[in-house]
């Protein structure tokens, strides 16, 4: 057996000979899984910090500018550099083994502007011209979108513009209609590639009006930067709903010339009297040919969405044995946790997918669909109800019923329970469930591994007339859905306290055996040392929007909302190893060899929709050089509790001090007085 998997492995190194990460997935069709070996299960505990960048952005930004970002980006490795783009879209190059700056560009984008979905950028992408001269300039490229909605492209060694592409290097992308704020309109993800040609969605403010910006995708000639086509998703026949866009990545077929979208769901979110019927192209999984943009098919995974159930994930392109023989699939991951498996030619799912009713009565004027999709082999990532016995209680919770009756209270039966002016539970939240991070594939065990989010959240719909001059109490998003006869307030359910609403864990990395049909471990990941009070480490997970990154060494890699890069064990699900972060490391690790070591690198910023720390660092780990080790302190501190535990001896030896001064001046005082008499 271990022969086999051998033999497989080393198929899978055959099938992707560069030891690199030259696509924000790892490969074309987001794997995200690595061939490299170096790093193991039995040497991951060894690993030291190799080198850190900052970018700079912390000292040079002011700070209520730092509090709008998000740091989501995945470097790639390609041209001998290890390439990425900062919140403020700045791309910066670097050396693979110090991380030295090589070249930089800077956009210069506004910084008075206020991104609807804040200042981010999750990273770029890598194109080369098999027309162009060796050493020509621009032969290979780094493209890069903006939060101002440009495209630009970049020498990928050079990191000048190449002024042959648009208008002297950039495009200005147009939103077809006025905005109604610099930012309303803007582009987070990376864009992808293929049969010369660039493509670049975009993502738009939620919830504003039902009249939002058109949510076209858009490619254009990757050598002359000349418009090729553009896709609307959503079919507008009766339709008066503005969008759905794709503002997550897309995955490429290089051999089939197709591009796969996962569409969002319409405006407003809430809301859908005005947009009956399934919406479709919306909430779907869509294969276009990309050279001509044409429809090829579209699988739908929510009808007429009003939960922002919309696809946050890159849609994972994998070769599968289904039992029936090898077939090449699509793995679309959901908020909901569901993952639906579908034929890469025709679109249709490969096992049964079955529409189930579900809770209906929505709010006035609302047309709902009377049925669902549940896929029926896959099992999904996380339960999908929740009701008061879930309600976590803090010890100290006086009351000891406040989310209980908060779950009690609101409308609550289930999954695609409608938004109501009496407030309803969304559970799985609209942050997932699986979120932008998307899922991994392990091609030689048919593995999916995949982060999700254990949150409840509160929609309550506001009607017309009480909208006007409403103020949402603290922690709570208000959107006017300006055309429709509601406004909508959400928040994420908590207790008195700050804590989550639920029981632990709220953040779990899931392992699923596709070809059984069975999850085969939950993971919790994740503590509350960086966003408790005092630092106080508690195993409690944390909400997970990141990915993972998987190798052939059997390792899985991520992130979370505390500051530490982490090490599971493929096969279990254990945790064997920790790396400390100066801030959390908000997104997806990734992992390549250079000069003979590999390194495992993730970008860590924080997140300010989170409330961590905020940073501008990318922070790279390998193997010990000889001689070389982490000192027994920093592996004592290093961990979690380890600063707290810290605190407190540093506590009792101020204490202790405290209290030898004043035994001192007490028995100082008294001979004195002794001396007097």
């Amino acid at each position: 057996m271990r022969s086999l998997i051998g033999l497989l492995a080393a198929l899978v190194l055959c099938m992707q000979p560069a030891l690199a990460w030259e696509y924000w997935g790892g490969d074309r069709g987001g794997q995200r899984f690595s061939p490299l070996t170096q790093i193991t299960p039995d040497n991951v505990s060894t690993l030291v910090r190799g080198w850190e960048f900052r970018t700079g952005d912390l000292d040079a930004r002011p700070p209520e500018v730092m509090k709008r970002t998000k740091f989501e980006v995945t470097p790639l490795f390609v041209e001998d550099s290890l390439i990425f783009c900062t919140p403020f879209n700045e791309v910066i190059a670097l050396d693979p083994g110090t991380g030295a700056q090589k070249w930089r560009f800077d956009p210069k984008i506004n910084m008075a502007q206020r991104p609807a979905n804040r200042f981010v950028c999750r990273g770029v992408a890598y194109w080369t011209d098999d027309r162009a001269a060796e050493g020509a300039a621009c032969k290979s490229r780094i493209f890069t979108g903006t939060n101002d909605t440009r495209l630009i492209a970049l020498d990928a060694r050079t990191g000048k513009l190449c002024t042959d592409f648009g208008n002297g290097g950039e495009i200005k992308i147009d939103a077809g209609m006025k905005l109604e704020w610099p930012g309303e309109f803007q582009i987070t993800s990376a864009p992808v590639t293929g049969h010369g040609v660039v493509v670049v969605g975009s993502a738009i403010g939620d919830n504003r009006r039902v009249d939002a910006p058109v949510g076209a995708v858009r490619a254009y000639d990757a050598r002359t930067g000349q418009p090729r086509w553009s896709f609307d998703p959503l079919v507008h026949d009766g339709v008066e709903a503005g969008h759905s866009n794709v503002w997550a990545t897309m995955s490429v077929d290089e051999a089939r010339g197709l591009v796969f979208l996962p569409t969002t769901s319409p405006s407003p979110d809430f809301w859908g009297g005005k947009r009956p019927g399934n919406d479709e192209h919306a909430n779907s999984v869509v294969a276009l040919r990309i050279e001509t943009g044409e429809l090829v098919w579209a699988y739908q995974t929510v009808h007429h969405d009003v939960w922002d159930y919309d696809l946050p994930a890159q849609p994972t392109l994998a070769r599968i044995d289904t039992g029936d023989g090898q077939r090449d699939v699509v793995i679309q991951p959901t908020k909901q946790g569901f993952v639906f498996v579908l034929d890469r030619d025709t679109g249709k799912p490969v096992w049964p997918v079955e529409e189930r009713p579900v809770p209906q009565n929505g709010a006035e004027g609302e047309k709902l669909s009377p049925t669902q999709p549940f896929p029926t082999h896959v099992p999904p990532l996380l339960n999908q109800r929740i009701g008061p016995d879930d309600a976590f209680h803090m010890p100290f919770d006086i009351d000891g019923a406040a989310c209980e009756k908060l779950f009690t209270q609101s409308r609550n039966e289930g999954l695609y329970t409608p938004p109501s002016t009496r407030g309803t539970i969304i559970y799985p939240m609209t942050g997932g469930g699986v979120n932008w991070g998307s899922a991994a594939f392990d091609p030689v065990n048919q593995i999916v591994y995949a982060n999700v989010s254990h949150a409840v959240q509160i929609v309550t719909l506001i009607p017309r007339d009480q909208a006007k001059g409403f103020s949402p109490p603290p922690g709570h998003d208000f959107g006017q859905q300006e055309g429709a006869p509601f406004a909508v307030s959400r928040s994420v359910a908590r207790s008195p306290f700050g804590s989550l609403c639920n029981k632990p864990p709220w953040g779990e990395m899931v392992a699923l055996d596709l070809k059984a049909g069975k999850i085969l471990w939950h993971s919790t990941v994740g503590t509350s040392e960086d966003l408790a009070p005092l630092g106080i480490a508690l195993n409690s997970g944390t909400p997970l929007v990141n990915g993972v990154a998987i190798t052939a060494g059997g390792l899985v890699f991520t992130g979370a909302m505390d500051a530490y890069l982490r090490a599971f064990d493929a096969k279990t699900g254990k945790q064997l190893w920790l790396g400390r972060l100066p801030v959390p490391g908000v997104a997806n690790p990734m992992t390549y060899l250079w000069k003979g070591e590999q390194y495992v690198v993730i970008g860590a910023g924080g997140h300010s929709e989170a409330g961590t720390s905020i940073g501008d660092s990318v922070v790279a780990f390998r193997l010990p050089h000889p001689g070389e080790a982490a000192s027994l302190w920093s592996r004592m501190v290093d961990r979690p509790g380890g600063r707290f535990a810290v605190k407190v001896v540093e506590a009792a030896l101020a204490l202790i001090v405290l209290i030898a001064f004043i035994v001192v001046l007490w028995r100082w005082r008294r001979s004195r007085r002794a001396n007097a008499v």
